[in-house]
C-alpha cells in the first residue's frame, strides 16, 4: 500500500511547525526501525500550500496530513482528526490557494491518481505568528501523542490492507 504522510507548516513560526516536526519524528522512528514492515510509506515535510501540494499526493492510495490549526474553540495541544469532507471550500484570491477537497477534484478532472482516503491530524495551536519562536508548552507536550496517533493510523491501514 502506498501511503503518504505529509507534515505541513512553517518551522520558523512557533506552533505552525507542528506538522513539520511530527513528520521529522516519524522519519526518525522509521529510520530507527520503530515503524516496521511499512512498504510504500513516504513521509514528506513541506512548507508548500494549495495547488503546489498536488504533486505530493499523486500516486498514493492513502494520505495523512499533519498541520496546525487555530479554531480558538479548543485548548492548545488538542489533536483533531478530520476528513476532507469536514473542511469547507477554500475562499481565496487565487486558485493557487486550494484545500484538499479542491485538490482531489482537480486530480479527478486531470485523470490523476489521488488518494482514495485522506485523514487530517490537526493540532490546536496557540501561537502561529512568532518568528523563530519555539512550540508553545501545550503543543510541545502533545507532540509525541500526535506522532503516535499518526503511526497508529498508518498501522491500522497496513493491517486492513494486508
Amino acid at each position: 500500500m502506498r501511503i503518504l504522510v505529509l507534515g505541513i507548516g512553517n518551522d520558523l513560526l512557533a506552533d505552525d511547525a507542528v506538522g513539520i516536526l511530527s513528520a521529522r519524528r516519524l522519519k526518525e522512528r522509521q529510520q530507527a526501525g520503530a515503524i516496521e514492515g511499512l512498504q510504500g510509506l513516504r513521509i514528506v515535510e513541506s512548507a508548500l500550500s494549495g495547488v503546489a501540494l498536488l504533486d505530493l499526493f499523486i500516486g498514493h492510495e492513502k494520505a495523512i496530513v499533519i498541520d496546525a490549526i487555530r479554531t480558538g474553540g479548543r485548548p492548545p495541544g488538542t489533536i483533531i482528526e478530520l476528513s476532507p469532507s469536514d473542511l469547507g471550500a477554500v475562499t481565496a484570491p487565487s486558485p493557487h490557494f486550494t484545500g484538499i477537497p479542491e485538490l482531489s477534484a482537480l486530480a479527478r478532472e486531470l485523470g490523476l491518481e489521488f488518494p482514495a482516503e485522506v485523514k487530517i491530524f490537526a493540532m490546536e495551536a496557540k501561537d502561529l505568528e512568532t518568528i523563530g519562536g519555539s512550540l508553545s508548552p501545550q503543543v510541545e507536550k502533545a507532540l509525541e501523542d500526535l506522532v503516535l496517533r499518526v503511526e497508529a493510523q498508518i498501522l491500522q491501514w497496513q493491517k486492513a490492507g494486508g
